[in-house]
Parts: structure tokens; C-alpha cells; sequence
């Protein structure tokens, strides 16, 4: 992925199994430090038409929840202590939350809707990474997604589309 803020890549899937698959195959890559993932989510629809959505917990959201938990249970533990626990964590969080770079709801809603029934989407938030890694990983994947969108150069996009390519 490229090395400057943020880029967001959507893969679309006819399965409705495969988004998680390569999810936990990038999520391999950052493990051994190949590719910075903020955040992903998996939207898929199952057989019966509905929609499921798998958010994963972005670091700042965690973050934030553990720096606040601390602080407030710190500040918290001459008055009440498990209050300020609970009161600094839910405060964290949403000092986190509000960090977060977020995607556009009705962008979510347009990907969602556009899923057939069996079928999911996997969105990807990233910051860096190998890209020659993050390709290989894709072509593990070929014939199975297409790509949805991104904000990548043009010049990564046609990679990624070149190792999903059936």
C-alpha cells in the first residue's frame, strides 16, 4: 500500500466466506510487519438476504479506551475507583472513535446494497505496507473478488486488479 496517510481498498466477493479469508491473510502480512492495517470490516449477505457486518475495533478506539481506563481509574480511585475505570474507558473510546478516519455511511450503504445474497465485501484501511507482499497475497486469491474501490494511485490499482484477476 502506498506510504502516505490513509488508503482505503473495498474488495467485492461471490462468497460469502472469502472476505474473511483474505482479511486474515493481510492481517498475517502486518503481523510479520508487511502491511500497516488501521482498520477492516466485512459486510456480507447470506443466503436468506441479510446483511451481516464484522467491524473490527480500530487501534485508536482501543487506545483510547485503555489510556482513558487508566486515567480514570488513576484519578478515579480516590472517589470511586471501578467508576472512574468504566467512566475514563467509555471516555477513551470516544476520544478514539472521534479520531477515526472514517468511511462515508452511504458509501457503506452503496456497497451493502449491491451485494447479492451469498456474496460479502471486505473494507481496508491502511497506512503502508510492502506492496509486492500485499500483491502476493491477493494472487492467493485470484478469480475469487474484484475490486470495489480504492483511493490508491491509479498505478496500484491496476496491481490489485491485476492479481485478482481470474
Amino acid at each position: 500500500m502506498e506510504g502516505r496517510g490513509f488508503s482505503l481498498v473495498v474488495l467485492t466477493f461471490d462468497d460469502e466466506l472469502e472476505a474473511r479469508s483474505l482479511a486474515n491473510d493481510l492481517r498475517k502480512l502486518q503481523d510479520i510487519d508487511r502491511l500497516n492495517i488501521n482498520d477492516t470490516a466485512i459486510i456480507r449477505r447470506d443466503a436468506d438476504g441479510k446483511i451481516h457486518v464484522d467491524n473490527e475495533t480500530d487501534s485508536s478506539v482501543k487506545g483510547g479506551a485503555v489510556v482513558g481506563g487508566l486515567l480514570g481509574l488513576l484519578i478515579g480511585s480516590i472517589f470511586f475507583p471501578l467508576g472512574g475505570l468504566v467512566i475514563g474507558a467509555a471516555g477513551g473510546a470516544l476520544v478514539g472513535k472521534m479520531m477515526d478516519t472514517g468511511i462515508d455511511k452511504g458509501f457503506v450503504k452503496d456497497v451493502s446494497d449491491s451485494l447479492q445474497p451469498g456474496s460479502s465485501a471486505l473494507f481496508i484501511t491502511a497506512s503502508g505496507g510492502d506492496p509486492a507482499a500485499v500483491v502476493a497475497t491477493l494472487r492467493q486469491h485470484r478469480g475469487k473478488g474484484k475490486l470495489y474501490h480504492t483511493t490508491l494511485s491509479s498505478e496500484a490499482e491496476q496491481a490489485l486488479k491485476d492479481a485478482l484477476a481470474g
